[in-house]
């Protein structure tokens, strides 16, 4: 069994919108959601949606699956205070579901601009190796500070990625993390960052381009402008 686990519990506050979380911001009136719901609703290999969904909108969400036929959401659950915790809430929602060596994909709800292809290989890594963590060659030069002020080091840029989404497991690995963490208090940024607190080897999986998450009003333009022009690539056979 394979799971996409899609946590949408964050509010936006970065967004500036006062009417609606991020992840419901329309674009050509369907959610940001949405769109990232369907690649893995129309993948072969996704078995079942689990969603992470902020408490007041919950209602909100189910309707918008009903308008737009989204059936592998099998339960949409509360988020929680921190992305960690909504990460932590979707997992301990799949214990009853799922066995240990259940593939599960964790994915933000506001980045859409994945493909079949990167879900596939997400699959694939986990199955050859254990996990799978998305990941992006950084464009500019990167520096290292520990002040904020001054510069420590400058490291080699053909070694510095970027984090991105999906990051994917073996669902007995990541729940024990998660258990791990719970204990020892910690909370960690995202799955990628949890690994590397406890020293857990991570494959890297390289990225479709342009694999935005959509946190700040200028992310929403710059991915309304990749969507058409995506869109016209398909019309115009481009």
């Amino acid at each position: 069994m394979v799971t996409a686990l899609i946590f949408a519990g964050g509010t936006g506050q970065r967004m500036n919108s006062r009417s609606k979380p991020k992840q419901f911001l329309e674009m050509h009136g369907k959610p940001i959601i949405i769109y990232t719901l369907e690649h893995f609703e129309y993948h072969a290999a996704i078995d079942r949606i689990i969603v992470v969904c902020l408490p007041e909108w919950i209602e909100e969400l189910k309707g918008q699956l009903r308008r737009y036929g989204i059936r592998k959401v099998k339960r949409i659950v509360p988020g929680g205070g921190t992305g960690h915790d909504s990460i932590c809430n979707g997992l301990e929602a799949m214990r009853t579901l799922s066995g240990d060596e259940e593939i599960v994909l964790i994915h933000d709800g506001v980045r859409p601009l994945i493909n079949d292809e990167l879900i596939t290989r997400n699959i694939e890594a986990v199955q050859k190796y254990g996990n799978a963590i998305t990941v992006e060659m950084v464009r500019e030069s990167v520096v290292r500070s520990q002040n904020g002020e001054s510069i420590d080091d400058v490291p080699p840029r053909e070694q510095m990625y970027v984090a991105k989404a999906p990051q994917s497991f073996r669902y007995g690995e990541i729940m024990r993390l998660h258990e791990r963490a719970r204990r020892d208090g910690i909370k960690s940024i995202d799955p990628a960052h949890l690994c590397s607190i406890y020293q857990i080897p991570m494959h890297i999986v390289m990225s479709t381009k342009n694999n935005l998450k959509i946190t700040e009003p200028a992310d929403f333009y710059i991915y309304r402008a990749l969507y058409e022009a995506l869109e016209g690539q398909q019309i115009f056979g481009l």
